[in-house]
């Protein structure tokens, strides 16, 4: 692999591990260190209470202060937290040195689910501080919120071949190396590229990683999953370019190519699982919109957990491009937002598509709602029931997790309105009529949906087969939804 600017080959990565992990370089130990303050202040971007709390010179303090608070170290703490390594990650352009002092060029930082302890180099963290940084064009992030929103989107099933596309510093390339026996990922930027095979000799992978845009790297090639968070800032040619968050396509281009192009590189029963953005336009409802990118052979749940205005939109990725304040400003924000309005855009999506080959069922849903994390256990939950053929002969249970709740007027003998909630994965909440009521709370494994249906009419004095026709398909709906279960 060609050398990348200011990313080192992985020749000192094996050296570079043992020195990490000889000084509990771990994300649970620097969470000790900083304590909770430390960290939120972090989060935030300032760094003077983690400061406060690294001043002992340990190799721990020492590494926390070089990479992920972004000052000057001593060179001797720094020889000593990287015995034999500072003079190779110089020459790397990983460390500067000058004056008896030593500082970071990229950010190392310890990163951990539960499963599993990392170590992912990327681009420093711009902003620390208040410091205004522009970000460069070929600017590699490191794990960011929607990094980690991915990360417990995707399935963890076992798998054959895997796909990271638009892989980064590779972060999710290193999740699928823990359930997949082969992993791919691809990206256009060459700095991402190298530090991705960086990454992956870091913490002793393997990853096949390629250079290309969208699906051209694996042109003929199925994976059993494919994960993907894509340059999917919807914004206008003009704009100043970020390779980790601008596809250079127009509008959300970009999310429809990988859309339509998912199904040709995905085996039978293979998922597709997409972190996106998409255009809201003034004539059409946004599930309309993304309902024709979707393949008719394929199974899709599509998620929206979040829709911004465009004036909020275009606040939000000026500040992360560093350009808040600076000269230039006014005159972008305005160009976009006059761009968003030529286009008949007045609201831009945020959420998830989830494709499986080799289905039909299809649910788009507008769920801006607490949910719990990670996510992927409802996603594989839901596509093992649309793949359920439910009958009146089938016994079902109501999930555990389900609640009703009923609102009426004080004493009244009937409520006005009943719901059922769930307390897990989406935390989906359905209004539902007495029918569905009591068939929920008959459901507990013992009798068939027919004979709850048969008993329930004649206990409202209903005829049996007109409930059965009737209630049949809400029954199925139930268990697509998460409140019912096979036993």
């Amino acid at each position: 692999m060609a050398p990348a600017p200011g990313v080192p080959t992985v020749a000192p990565a094996p050296a570079l591990r043992d020195a990490l992990a000889d000084a509990s370089y771990t994300f649970d130990a620097v969470g000790d260190l900083l304590g909770t303050t430390g960290q939120l202040a972090l989060a935030r971007n300032e760094t003077t209470p983690a400061l406060r709390r690294t001043t002992g010179g340990s190799p721990l303090e020492t590494l926390v202060r070089l990479f992920l608070l972004q000052t000057e170290v001593d060179r001797a703490h720094a020889d000593r937290a990287l015995p034999r390594l500072v003079d190779a990650l110089v020459a790397g352009g990983m460390l500067v040195g000058s004056g008896g002092e030593v500082r970071a060029l990229l950010d190392c930082r310890p990163y951990a689910d539960d499963d599993h302890d990392w170590w992912v180099v990327s681009d420093l963290t711009p902003g620390l501080d208040g410091q205004v940084i522009r970000v460069a064009a070929d600017h590699v992030l490191g794990v960011s919120s929607a990094s980690t929103s991915l990360a417990q989107l995707t399935l963890r099933e076992p798998v054959s071949r895997a796909l990271d596309l638009g892989t980064g510093c590779g972060v999710q390339a290193l999740h699928l190396c823990g359930h997949a026996d082969e992993v791919v990922a691809t990206d256009v930027n060459p700095r991402a590229i190298a530090v991705t095979a960086f990454n992956a000799a870091l913490n002793d992978v393997r990853v096949d990683v390629r250079d290309g845009s969208l699906w051209e790297p694996v042109a003929d090639e199925r994976f059993d999953l494919v994960t993907t968070n894509p340059p999917f800032v919807i914004s206008p040619a003009t704009t100043e370019r970020l390779v980790y968050r601008d596809s250079g396509l127009p509008g959300d281009q970009v999310v429809e190519a990988i859309v339509r192009g998912a199904p040709a590189h995905l085996t039978d029963g293979g998922w597709c699982q997409v972190l996106a953005n998409w255009a809201i336009t003034r004539d059409r409802p946004w599930d309309d919109r993304l309902a024709e990118w979707l393949d008719p052979g394929c199974d899709a749940l599509v998620v929206q957990r979040e829709v911004l205005d465009p004036a909020s939109y275009v606040e939000l990725w000026l500040r992360d491009a560093g350009r808040h304040g600076q000269p230039g400003y006014l005159e972008a924000y305005d160009g976009w937002l006059g761009w968003f309005d030529s286009q008949g855009i007045e609201g831009i999506g945020f959420g998830w598509i989830n494709l499986r080959r080799g289905g039909s069922a299809r649910e788009l849903l507008d769920w801006p709602h607490a949910i719990e994390q990670p996510i992927a256990p409802t996603i594989r939950d839901w596509g093992r029931a649309v793949r359920l053929e439910v009958g009146l002969d089938d016994r079902l249970a109501t999930r555990a997790d389900v609640q009703q709740e009923t609102v009426g007027a004080a004493g009244a003998e009937d409520p006005e309105v009943i719901v059922l909630r769930q307390q897990t994965g989406l935390r989906r909440a359905r209004r539902v009529d007495t029918v569905e009521a009591a068939l929920a709370g008959a459901c507990e494994g013992d009798l068939s949906i027919g004979q709850i249906l048969d008993a329930l009419a004649q206990l409202l004095e209903r005829d049996p087969d007109e409930l059965r026709t009737a209630y049949l398909p809400v029954v199925r709906e139930l268990v697509v939804e998460g409140y019912l279960a096979p036993v």
